[in-house]
C-alpha cells in the first residue's frame, strides 16, 4: 500500500506529521506531496516542511491512499488547486481509501463525497453536507476517513492503519507510542 499527503501553505502541522509518523511506524510508504513547484511548505504555524515530491512529479493515481490534512488557509489552498479536486474524485469513484481531516473534510463535502455518509470535521466546518455528522475523533465510512481536528490526530491516522494493516502490525504501532487503546486491549484479553 502507497499513501499521498498533499500539503498546502497553511496545513496543520501535527495533522500532517503525525499522520506520516503512525503510517511509516505501520512500514505503509507515505509520500508528502506538496501541491506547487516548490517543495518547502510553510505550516499554519510557521514551520517549514520539505515536501518529499512536487505534485508536478507525481501520478495521484499510483497511490492506494490520499490524504489531506487541515488547517483553515491549508484547507482553502487545497481546495483552490483543481488538480487535487480531480484526483480526489478519481481515487474516490474507484473505491480507494480517501481521507481528511479538521477542516479538509469540507472539501469532500462540497465534492458531494460525504452525501449519505457518516463523517466528522472541525465543528466550525460542518455544512449540510448531506451526510450524518457524527462528534467522534474520527468516523470511518467505506472507503472515506475523517477526522474531527488536530486533537483527533492519532485517531484519525488509527483508523487509517486499520485498514492498511493486520491486527499485530497495529498493536506494534500503538504499544510503541504508548498509545491508551492497546493497553486497554491488552488489560481486556488478561
Amino acid at each position: 500500500m502507497k499513501a499521498a499527503l498533499f500539503l498546502a501553505e497553511g496545513f496543520e502541522d501535527c495533522e500532517a506529521m503525525i499522520t506520516v509518523d503512525m503510517l511509516r511506524r505501520g512500514r505503509v510508504e507515505i509520500d508528502t506531496v506538496s501541491i506547487t513547484d516548490d517543495p518547502l511548505v510553510k505550516s499554519s504555524h510557521g514551520v517549514r516542511m520539505y515536501a518529499d515530491h512536487c505534485w508536478k512529479d507525481i501520478d495521484p493515481e499510483n497511490y492506494d491512499v490520499l490524504i489531506l490534512p487541515g488547517g483553515k488557509l491549508g484547507t482553502a489552498n487545497l481546495e483552490a488547486f483543481e488538480p487535487v479536486k480531480e484526483a480526489l474524485r478519481k481515487h474516490y469513484d474507484a473505491g480507494k481509501l480517501t481521507c481528511a481531516i479538521c477542516a479538509a473534510p469540507s472539501i469532500l463535502g462540497h465534492m458531494g463525497i460525504l452525501k449519505g455518509r457518516k463523517y466528522t470535521c472541525f465543528p466550525s466546518f460542518n455544512a449540510d453536507y448531506g451526510g450524518a455528522y457524527q462528534m467522534e475523533l474520527a468516523v470511518t465510512d467505506g472507503n472515506v476517513i475523517t477526522g474531527r481536528g488536530m486533537g483527533a490526530t492519532i485517531e484519525f491516522a488509527r483508523q487509517i492503519l486499520m485498514k492498511l494493516v493486520d491486527p499485530d502490525m497495529l498493536r506494534h504501532v500503538e504499544y510503541g507510542m504508548q498509545y491508551e487503546h492497546s493497553f486497554r486491549e491488552m488489560k481486556e484479553a488478561q
